[in-house]
């Protein structure tokens, strides 16, 4: 070290000096979006043995959690879909796979997530909007038909009424003949970050950390290779955080799913290998691949060394990631596509598990078939043209990101020391400090872009005159009406008084200590509504405010 101290010295007053002199650097202070310094030039440092950056597949996962990556497989490819009827998303899915997407991934629209059904008044003017609307089993058949789950993951990004969905999966999984110990896919069913960065929760925060450790526990017994939770920095980023805060925000509040869990009485060994993770991929390549490696590593030491986990399984970070969402722009949108490009490869070079590429045109609506087809061509790019996924890591050992990789989980570490010291994630939530440190980093964002300190291209630099984009995706309008007369005429059909049966089993169960998820089961497979099951569940535990 002390030789490569002299010969940098010599470097910066032989070569550097003189060449600044001519030539100055564009700024005095090179920073990543979350203000992680940037060297001038990467160095070695005299803590890097190769020791400690470890080998894939092995404890504390940094290079990734599997020994051979996606030298064995690539990663699964999901394109997120969901739109008006269960039908017309159905074909959307037969469409997507048939291009070649190897997984699902499933947006609902907001009643859905609310526990509304279609004809409350709390639906109108959203019904089929963001994602499909399911009101009952009796959708989620046609959202599935000729699809069969058994040789298919589903990731399914719903978290106040996860457990409905969820036990819908089954039903029709269990119609269609497979074995449910087998079926695979995701709930997200992180209702924590809904009270910080989205908004779609209905209970008040203990019912609903109860309805994800009895996900936990039921899922365990039943469905052992289902994810049993997809915690969220996604919707974190999206909100305003920086990258630091989207992985701190992120583990913190998995550390209050595992608490409560293991409160529960369940083993973290069992259910930690069901644990899974949302990252958000924007524009900073390296600060984002390196966030990825550094999550991995800091999510194994806290199920080590913080919650006495054994087995490796259990202290693997697998997680899908997303491309950026709020960075695309509704000016010069082919734009976009470069942005999503850039920032899938990141998620790659960081190990993702799966992942979905944002459309284009998605600044401005739900994605056309043209752009979704384009979405899911770059990841086929990337995996079958590029030689990325030949080598695994193949930026490991780089000084320039192994410095950063150092300095996120550092940053990160700090901040949850921080959360800690407020009580945990859950009162930290209470006191609104997600919040605020969101909120203050999502203005200073918007100012840089405004004060020109942060380029966008086609927004705040090189603008130009855009004609207006052309075939955009619509949503029939219609689309309440027809939901509206389905559940007219199941509601006319079922067995009314069976449901009412299960409804009340339901709420008994509610009221108690018993698992909530086979009286949930029950009255699903009885035809009982979304909004049905949901209101049982605020009868019993009230919603928040």
């Amino acid at each position: 070290m002390d030789s490569l101290e002299k010969l940098l010295s010599d470097w910066e007053e032989g070569v550097l000096k003189p060449a600044l002199k001519k030539s100055p650097e564009r700024k005095t202070d090179f920073s990543t979006d979350s203000g992680l310094p940037v060297g001038r030039i990467g160095l070695p440092r005299p803590e890097w043995g190769y020791g400690s950056l470890g080998f894939p597949g092995a404890y504390p996962f940094t290079r990734g959690v599997y020994p051979s990556m996606y030298r064995g497989r690539f990663w699964t490819m999901r394109q997120y879909a969901g739109f008006a009827s269960a039908s017309e998303s159905n074909r959307r899915y037969r469409y997507l796979l048939e291009q070649g997407t190897t997984g699902l991934s499933v947006a609902f629209d907001l009643p859905t997530q609310m526990g509304y059904d279609s004809d409350h008044p709390m639906a109108e003017g959203e019904v089929g909007k963001v994602g499909v609307a399911i009101d009952s089993l009796q959708d989620m058949e046609e959202l599935f038909d000729g699809i069969p789950l058994g040789d298919i993951t589903t990731s399914m990004t719903i978290n106040s009424t996860a457990a409905i969905l969820l036990t819908m999966y089954v039903a029709i999984a269990r119609k269609q003949g497979a074995d449910i110990s087998k079926i695979s896919g995701t709930i997200q069913n992180d209702i924590l970050k809904e009270y910080v960065a989205r908004g779609t929760y209905i209970y008040p925060p203990g019912p609903s950390m109860r309805l994800v450790t009895d996900i936990f526990r039921w899922c365990g017994e039943h469905v052992p290779r289902w994810n049993t939770i997809s915690i969220s920095g996604y919707h974190i980023r999206e909100a305003g955080s920086t990258a630091v805060e989207e992985l701190a925000f992120t583990l913190a509040n998995a550390v209050a799913y595992v608490e409560a869990a293991v409160a529960a009485g369940l083993d973290v060994n069992t259910f930690g290998k069901q644990l899974s993770f949302f990252f958000n991929a924007h524009n900073n390549f390296f600060e984002e691949v390196a966030k990825f490696r550094a999550a991995r590593r800091l999510w194994a030491r806290t199920m080590k060394n913080r919650f006495g986990a054994t087995n490796p399984e259990a202290m693997k970070l697998r997680f899908h990631a997303q491309t950026g969402g709020s960075t695309l722009t509704a000016q010069q949108i082919d734009n976009n596509v470069v942005r999503v490009a850039l920032q899938a490869l990141s998620a790659i070079l960081g190990g993702c598990q799966s992942l979905h590429t944002n459309g284009r045109d998605e600044a401005l609506a739900l994605p056309s078939e043209e752009a979704a087809r384009l979405a899911l061509r770059t990841q086929q790019v990337i995996a079958n043209e590029t030689g990325v996924t030949d080598a695994i890591d193949p930026l490991g050992g780089a000084y320039h990101l192994e410095a950063l990789t150092d300095g996120m989980e550092s940053a990160a570490a700090e901040l949850i020391g921080k959360i800690d010291a407020l009580g945990g994630a859950v009162e930290a939530i209470r006191k609104g400090f997600y919040q605020e440190r969101i909120a203050r980093s999502a203005y200073e964002y918007q100012s840089s872009i405004e004060k020109k300190e942060k380029l966008v291209v086609g927004v705040n630099s090189f603008v130009e005159g855009d004609d207006a984009p052309t075939g955009l995706f619509t949503v029939d309008e219609g689309i309440r009406r027809q939901q509206t007369a389905k559940l007219k005429k199941l509601r006319s059909t079922r067995d009314s008084a069976l449901v009412k049966q299960r409804l009340d089993g339901l709420r008994e169960a509610a009221s108690g200590m018993a698992n909530t998820i086979p009286a949930i089961l029950e009255c699903v497979s009885a035809y009982a509504t979304l909004g049905e099951i949901s209101d049982s569940l605020r009868e019993v535990w009230g919603e928040h405010s």
